[in-house]
């Protein structure tokens, strides 16, 4: 039963030993824009998540069982602060409330630089 064992041992440390990481390349922010990369091309059409937050708070379960129509519940931020533009749960802006056409959107106000939303990935 040892003997198996030693063996399998062996056979583990060998293929570890001969398997070889694939090259890979190095993001790099060069500045130029990401838009008409050849690379990137065939992410360009991947469908994301946009979502703005107004902001948070926690609550015990307790609580949030109270809550009901009319309840205020209270989060982190001040009246005025900018809110924040997440893609897929990734902040990558900042930006106000704006209503055009009696619709809501947001206007930009401060977006993270490429080679920022990059080092946030790592």
């Amino acid at each position: 039963m040892a003997d198996e064992w030693a063996a399998a041992l062996a056979e583990q440390v060998e293929t570890e030993a001969s398997a070889k990481a694939a090259p890979m390349e190095e993001l790099r922010d060069d500045g130029k824009s990401l838009v008409g990369n050849d690379k990137l091309d065939v992410i360009l059409d991947i469908p994301v998540t946009l979502s703005m937050e107004v902001g948070r708070t926690q609550i015990p379960i307790r609580n949030l069982l109270q809550l009901n129509q009319g309840s205020v519940v209270e989060l982190d931020r001040m009246a005025g602060e900018p809110l924040d533009v997440l893609v897929n749960g990734t902040l990558i802006a900042h930006g106000e409330v704006v209503v055009v056409n009696e619709k809501f959107g947001i206007r930009l106000t401060d977006v993270m630089s490429p080679h920022e939303r990059i080092k946030k990935l790592r």
